[in-house]
């Protein structure tokens, strides 16, 4: 039996690598379709290669984050496949895209990352998790306030708890990564920040994050996203000569520099996990995240776009002591096989 998996950015291929080689452990056919909603070779390539992927089977080259624009595509694939399941990773268009392709072709769909939610309608993503979570087959949810809240929500399809796949990378290549990309600076001398979402690199809020970036009283390291470092240069952003921009990094540096950092700054939710794995603090650039247990648990702060509390808050991060496991144990990708294994059919 063949399963179509639909990836499209960065964190899609991280989460892919553990679960494509669970697959093929048990014998299950993937189709790995890239939409090419991430294209930079930093953002979609490079994982390829450092993960050790095999090449997607089909490689759509859009270059465009419309669902509309990506969904009659990955159809054209689905009916060429003929797969006996779609699977989609979290809360991207390209997950949009690949669910609403799989419904109207009549195909089961599974949604890794299921249940999770901000409580934040303003967010695209949220939407997009509601949406899919609505439409799928099969649920597979990090933890059980995820499956608690499905079942809230009444959704048909059936909601397996089997933890993170993003945890497997992280606790499969974060010790690779520091071996392979040593940093140059001393561990927990410096703070990474990423910015990334839409929101976030339009002023005014990307002037006030920047300008919180500014006021910290050390080492900066910002890998900067294509759109951003280009709205920084085209809005005459300055950075002060702490805060260093450099081009986006692959997985696995950005693995190594993060897990040794002193905070983590980041509006990324795949950064903020990886932040609490890695045992560094958070300071998130949102007013909500679907990872809230990060924040009751105290590693991990919403600051929105204040630049004051951006600084007050890197000041006083500090990792709580005797912290709960969160998003399961590092074998989420094993579990999800055993379920397809045992319900696919044809098997």
């Amino acid at each position: 039996m063949k399963v179509l998996s639909v990836v499209g950015n960065r964190p899609q291929f991280v989460k892919s690598a553990p679960l494509s080689a669970a697959l093929r452990a048990v014998e299950i056919d993937e189709v790995v379709v890239h939409t090419g909603q991430h294209y930079d070779r930093e953002l979609s390539q490079v994982f390829v290669e450092e993960l050790q992927l095999a090449e997607p089977r089909y490689r759509l080259d859009l270059h465009t984050s419309d669902p509309n624009a990506m969904e009659p595509r990955i159809a054209e694939t689905i009916s060429r496949e003929k797969p006996g399941l779609v699977l989609v990773y979290g809360d991207t268009n390209s997950t949009l895209a690949g669910a609403r392709a799989a419904i109207d072709a009549g195909v089961p769909l599974a949604h890794v990352e299921a249940g999770l939610r901000s409580g934040d309608l303003s967010m695209p993503e949220e939407h997009t998790r509601i949406e899919v979570d609505g439409v799928a087959t099969l649920l597979f949810c990090p933890d059980e306030r995820s499956r608690s809240i499905l079942a809230g929500e009444g959704v048909p399809g059936i909601a397996h708890v089997v933890g993170d796949v993003m945890a497997d990378a992280c606790f499969r290549f974060a010790p690779i990564a520091r071996q392979r990309f040593p940093i140059p600076f001393e561990p927990r001398t410096y703070v990474v920040a990423t910015v990334h979402r839409e929101a976030n690199v339009f002023q005014p809020r990307l002037g006030r994050i920047v300008a919180g970036l500014n006021r910290l009283g050390e080492r900066v390291v910002f890998p900067a996203h294509p759109r951003t470092r280009a709205q920084i240069e085209r809005e005459g952003l300055e950075l002060e000569p702490n805060v260093r921009l450099t081009e986006p990094l692959s997985y696995l540096e950005l693995a190594s520099l993060a897990s040794q950092a002193h905070v983590i700054v980041t509006d990324s939710g795949g950064l903020q996990k990886e932040a609490y794995w890695y045992g560094v603090p958070c300071v998130t650039l949102r007013r909500s995240t679907e990872w809230v247990d990060t924040v009751k648990a105290g590693a991990n702060v919403l600051v929105d776009d204040d630049p004051d509390a951006i600084a007050e808050a890197v000041t006083g991060a500090a990792m709580p002591q005797g912290r709960p496991i969160l998003y399961g144990d590092g074998c989420a990708s094993e579990r999800i096989a055993q379920v397809l294994l045992a319900t696919m059919p044809g098997r």
